[in-house]
């Protein structure tokens, strides 16, 4: 939790004044009581209206006074909580974009967003209602026993019986509950992980005929869920009855034993009906008292969930700042004997990789599902960091470069495209915002984009929805690509980015890769043979391990599994 306390330090001023108006608030309100046993005791009793009208008068003051502070702590809790809101997502935003791949399949999604949304908010809760409700309803309890043993000493002793039995209920609920809201906020993430899946795959769902089993399986997680969140709530509703029923009986126990005080001349009839006007305050208090430890209870619930997002390192950090230029006679990239795990897996995704691509050269890259393909891709712009070896660009080591300004060289179309809700000019010039008109129009011819981009009638300025769900898989995959060289990166990686083109609009893209792009390393990786069979080099990977490497011409000869991928799409094309 001390991850959340530098958020805090810039509303010092917010946490200090604001309860010191809360207590002022309360302080007048424990004076309520005693000016009304003397309206009775002297006002009514003498039956003198103007004492009384005085007293009422004071009684309206201190309400206008209690009013102004409480206003003025509200304000304050308002500005306070409200900028730590803000202030503790966008932290957590930060955090969540410096994160690896590693962290992101740790976290997952689902979670992170449950996390910056509803976590967030309950912490922003927990700070408002510290300001408002911390001050006040301790100082409540304390103030109006103080109070009542000022009048009557032997008749505060009820207030000093019913205290220890409420703070007991109160403890037993706590102590049952705490446990709880941690597993709820788990059961939250199932539902939020499940809707999100079903959400982004529903044509597979529905194409499948899927959706009862979907929703019996989202029902499930939300049964979870209902079951532990009805538990809690089951004991938290024995809070407000179980304190009343003491309360009353602290109201029974003053108003009899009081009575015979009465009678026998030690405590007037006012002094009693303060007794009683207390007691009332240490149950609004006390009732206050429980709401408030509840709240307290999510958000440090909610605040251990953040601070472990706050508090975690990326695996990949921001590297030793440096930087290196292109020069001849040193690879673009090289690998020497990369091996790469993800997580705590047992087996290597990747092992013992050792290649080496000269600078301005088209290194081609393939192999079977799950055969490391995408996991080398995602070493060269360190989305990773490789459990072994070296991967350098331009000579040097990726972990010495300043991930930032290695990023900007390399232009990397991922195997999902992901478009972002805007315009396709937003889209295209995401990675270089100043892109000039040339580039721009050189990236979508290159990309075989210019079909679908000027055709309509807003062309380039056509708006595009979340995900890029007004365009066809093969559009998203020809926009990616335009974005990645619109950049004019010195190296460009294309991860399977082709795989919903049809062959004509594949072989056009390769073609104008070649004759317009001269000058940029390319590493092309895909399944299909045609795709890569005109590099320079090509990497033919196999359960993680290097099956073979060099030309298309060497891999015929020396490379079976080469030799048998060719043959299996020669004899799929023929059939």
């Amino acid at each position: 939790m001390k991850s959340l306390l530098p958020f805090l330090k810039p509303y010092r001023k917010e946490l200090f004044i604001g309860p010191l108006f809360k207590w002022v608030e309360a302080f007048f309100e424990l004076l309520v009581p005693l000016v009304v046993a003397r309206l009775i005791d002297v006002g009514v009793k003498n039956g003198d209206a103007s004492y009384v009208w005085r007293q009422g008068g004071i009684m309206v003051l201190l309400g206008l006074v209690g009013l102004c502070s409480s206003l003025c702590c509200q304000y304050m809790a308002s500005k306070a909580s409200q900028g730590f809101g803000t202030d503790l997502r966008g932290a957590i935003f930060r955090k969540v974009m410096s994160f690896s791949g590693a962290e992101l399949d740790y976290f997952t999604a689902p979670s992170l967003v449950t996390r910056l949304t509803g976590d967030s908010y309950q912490v922003q809760q927990g700070v408002a209602m510290l300001i408002r409700m911390a001050v006040r309803a301790p100082f409540l309890v304390v103030g109006a026993v103080v109070m009542a043993m000022t009048i009557d000493m032997q008749l505060s002793l009820v207030f000093i019986c019913v205290t220890p039995v409420l703070a007991l209920i109160i403890w037993f609920v706590l102590f049952k509950n705490v446990p709880r809201y941690r597993e709820v906020n788990k059961k939250l993430d199932r539902v939020s992980t499940i809707t999100r899946e079903n959400l982004l795959g529903a044509r597979v769902v529905r194409a499948f005929s899927k959706e009862e089993e979907q929703e019996r399986k989202l029902e499930a997680a939300a049964k979870e869920h209902e079951r532990l969140s009805v538990g809690i709530g089951k004991l938290n509703a024995l809070l407000s009855p179980l304190t009343s029923a003491v309360m009353n009986l602290g109201i029974a126990a003053i108003i009899w034993f009081g009575a015979g005080n009465v009678d026998t001349g030690s405590l007037t009839q006012g002094e009693l009906i303060a007794f009683v006007n207390y007691m009332g305050q240490i149950l609004l208090a006390l009732i206050a008292l429980v709401n408030l430890v509840l709240i307290f209870i999510k958000a440090a619930a909610s605040g251990r969930r953040i601070c472990e997002v706050l508090d975690t390192t990326p695996e990949v950090d921001s590297g030793r700042g440096e930087s290196a230029e292109a020069a001849d006679g040193i690879p673009a990239i090289e690998m020497r004997g990369v091996s790469m795990r993800y997580g705590r897996s047992g087996d290597n995704a990747l092992d013992d990789i050792s290649i080496s691509v000269p600078r301005g050269e088209t290194l081609g890259v393939i192999g079977g599902t799950g055969s490391g393909k995408s996991t080398l891709a995602g070493l060269i712009p360190r989305m990773y960091d490789v459990s072994g070896g070296e991967v350098l660009v331009n000579g040097l080591d990726v972990r010495a470069w300043d991930a930032e300004k290695l990023r900007q060289r390399i232009g990397l179309v991922p195997q999902s495209p992901t478009i972002l809700s805007g315009t396709i000019l937003s889209n295209v010039t995401l990675k270089k915002p100043d892109a000039s008109e040339e580039d721009i129009k050189a990236a979508i011819e290159i990309s075989q984009s210019a079909d679908f981009v000027y055709s309509g009638e807003n062309g380039i300025m056509r708006e595009i929805t979340a995900g890029g769900r007004n365009l066809s898989g093969g559009q998203r995959q020809r926009l990616t690509i335009a974005r990645a060289i619109a950049a004019k990166p010195e190296i460009l990686i294309l991860d399977d980015s082709a795989s919903a083109l049809d062959m004509r609009t594949d072989k056009a893209l390769r073609r104008a890769l070649r004759e317009r792009t001269r000058g940029m390393t390319v590493v092309i990786i895909s399944q299909r043979v045609s795709a890569v069979e005109g590099a320079d080099r090509i990497l033919v990977l196999s359960g993680g391990k290097c099956a073979g490497y060099g030309t298309h011409g060497e891999l015929m000869k020396n490379c079976a599994e080469y030799r048998e991928i060719v043959k299996s799409q020669e004899a799929g094309e023929n059939e």
